[in-house]
């Protein structure tokens, strides 16, 4: 999350930095040797220097032990943060070579961690399938490492080759012996502080990748060390049914349909297809599509293969057993996925992606693969386990009726926006400035906080929209149920953009949609719906950073006619430290309601005072928001009690 205060300053920035020069000439053009494209640009290889950047750099090295127990050569990987926070990551895979590699005329192990472009997944006999930067990750994290070791254990000796920022301080040298059976490699980096904002790894970020990872690679294991002082901690990750148990991590704190992970697998035309799939209770589809371990969540090929065979197999099977009558429509693909969570994992050698970021795979063998095998592996399923295949069918139907009924509430609401001109909810006080770039919304709870939020705006940019109560749970309704919820409609209205097929970001009326609820329980509660909402039905709006938090105050102390506002009860303790406790009144804000129109102006509606909390996401925390969010708002008690005990610490301000 980020700081309002600092956005201003980064705008600065990218705004000169856009203007440029006047003069251009040839003296100008750069010729960049080495890995200084990458020191020079390194957003273009890591995606950006902040925490997430920092993070990938873990991964790049992570992914290369990867590719060796694809191949079938590593069975254990461990990643241990020490104590000066630097990452040391070590395989039991075959080891990089370390011979010379006679183009470069330099050992292997060099031109691996050195040249871009260079090593075993560049069509050589090295790796029939890998995942990481096209191979460039090593190369690029010893770019932007402030030094970077790297150990190889092979045939009884321990080689070794140090660098610093990309370029060798000590060439590769025999430092030891090693059993002879003992093989593999050990990469030990620090990110450098000149490149990067954050240089600081949390264990959490990295547990979920690696926990991910481990479920993709069936059997692999995985174990991940905090050494840092006051914060040690260690996590193995080991599944012996990969993908299957991938599905029934996901599926906690939801109810299965029926008891097993159905699980497909087969081999066509050189791709390797493994697909695992449950239904649940609820009514959201969770899909997530992966090629050679990389999560590609715009999907492509292989997803329009599942999603072609799901929906063939299961109107074959609801025609042949008449759980359709003859004059109803097939069951649409959305019906038969509602409550679906599905894993889906392809190998192929040489795969297209669609775009530099390999978010969208375009192999086209892929498609027929995936489509091929499962369903035929699915329409047999569903002979064999006839009460499986009657419960999907059932619970298919009635997602059918529900989206009927969702389909003419969606229409009746288009049509009266088109009698009645924008349309727009009555209680909504909006702003008179029509430049959306310029306005934002603020979401309150009640007429309580309306008052003083209505009177602290800015009338030309800022609107507010009050809300009546806590908005409908959409983690537990249907879609029919959402578009007859009031609240949310008022919500839908507002920001204009749609939903789910209608949304349209173009049409957003708000840059900034920001959540001001009071700072207790119920505001907590409040906000988290709003949220959930939004994730669900609009996550372009997180994605690209139009959500965020109101921080409203807790306490208001007054000295000699000076005030103070403290937002944590630690900042509290600090102003009465520095102040003195004697003739200070103190008062705290129970909600948005008990502030004045000054005071809330002031501490959190004023864009020149206020700090704001920016909602982040991106596609590769999905699979971990999505369990989050069940957890949290879902029916099952047991998990949100483990959730809340594991996580209690890290709560900042709770009123009980």
């Amino acid at each position: 999350m980020a700081i309002e205060k600092n956005e201003k300053e980064d705008l600065l920035r990218e705004e000169q930095m856009m203007k440029g020069s006047a003069d251009y000439s040839a003296d100008q053009i750069q010729i960049l040797e080495g890995l200084e494209a990458v020191r020079k640009r390194p957003g273009m290889y890591i995606g950006s220097t902040s925490s997430r950047g920092l993070h990938h750099l873990v991964y790049e090295i992570v992914d290369n032990a990867v590719d060796e127990a694809l191949a079938g050569f590593c069975d254990e990987i461990l990643v241990t943060i020490l104590p000066d926070n630097s990452i040391r990551v070590i395989d039991d895979g075959r080891g990089i070579p370390v011979d010379i590699q006679k183009k470069a005329g330099k050992p292997a192990l060099e031109v691996v961690f050195t040249i871009l472009h260079a090593g075993g997944k560049f069509g050589g006999s090295g790796y029939k399938v890998s995942g990481g930067l096209h191979g460039v990750g090593a190369s690029v994290v010893n770019a932007l490492s402030l030094w970077l070791e790297v150990s190889v254990y092979k045939d009884g000796k321990i080689y070794q080759m140090k660098f610093a920022r990309g370029k060798v301080t000590e060439p590769l040298t025999v430092i030891g012996t090693c059993d002879k059976d003992k093989h593999g490699t050990e990469v030990h980096f620090l990110p450098d502080p000149e490149i990067f904002e954050e240089t600081v790894y949390d264990y959490e970020t990295l547990k979920i990748r690696l926990r991910e990872t481990a479920f993709l690679t069936k059997a692999l294991k995985i174990t991940l060390k905090d050494e840092r002082e006051g914060i040690e901690q260690e996590h193995t990750f080991h599944y012996e049914g990969g993908i299957k148990e991938f599905v029934t991590y996901l599926n906690k704190g939801k109810e299965p349909l029926y008891p097993d992970v159905i699980y497909c697998e087969g081999q066509r035309d050189g791709v390797f297809v493994e697909v695992a799939m449950q239904h649940n209770d609820s009514y959201n589809e969770n899909i997530y599509t992966f090629v050679n371990n990389i999560n590609t969540p715009e999907g492509g090929t292989h997803l329009t293969g599942f999603k072609n065979a799901l929906t063939k197999a299961f109107n074959d099977y609801a025609r042949a057993h008449k759980l359709l009558k003859d004059n109803e429509p097939n069951l649409s693909g959305e019906d038969i996925r509602e409550g679906l969570t599905c894993i889906i994992s392809v190998k192929i050698e040489d795969p297209q992606f669609e775009g530099q970021t390999k978010q969208k795979l375009g192999t086209s063998e892929a498609q027929t693969a995936v489509q091929s095998i499962v369903s035929e592996q699915l329409t047999y399923y569903l002979e064999q386990n006839p009460s499986v295949g009657k419960a999907m069918c059932e619970k298919s139907i009635l997602a059918q009726r529900a989206r009927a009924a969702a389909r003419k509430a969606r229409d009746l609401t288009r049509r009266k926006s088109a009698l009645e001109g924008v349309g727009l909810p009555g209680k909504l006080v909006d702003c008179n400035n029509r430049d959306p770039e310029k306005c934002e919304i603020f979401i309150v709870e009640g007429d309580s906080a309306l008052g003083p939020a209505k009177d602290g705006r800015n009338v030309d940019t800022q609107a507010v929209l009050p809300l009546r109560g806590k908005i409908l749970n959409v983690q537990k309704a249907r879609l029919d149920h959402v578009y007859d919820n009031e609240e949310i409609k008022g919500m839908i209205t507002a920001f204009g953009t749609g939903i789910n097929e209608d949304f349209d970001i173009s049409k957003l009326r708000y840059n900034k949609i920001i959540i001001m609820t009071d700072a207790d329980v119920d505001g907590a509660h409040i906000a988290t719906l709003m949220l959930t909402f939004i994730y669900n039905f609009m996550p372009e709006l997180i994605k690209q950073g139009h959500v965020f938090i109101a921080q409203p105050p807790l306490f208001n102390i007054t000295k000699n006619k000076q005030h103070y506002y403290a937002y944590s009860d630690e900042e509290y303790q600090d102003i009465l430290k520095k102040i003195g406790t004697d003739g200070t009144d103190v008062s705290r804000f129970k909600g948005l309601g008990e502030m004045d129109t000054e005071e809330l102006a002031e501490t959190t509606m004023d864009p020149e005072t206020r700090t704001l909390l920016r909602v982040n996401m991106n596609d590769d925390d999905k699979a971990e928001l999505d369990l989050t969010f069940t957890t949290l708002m879902g029916d099952q008690v047991e998990p949100r009690r483990e959730f809340i005990e594991q996580n209690a610490r890290y709560v900042i301000n709770l009123d009980v």
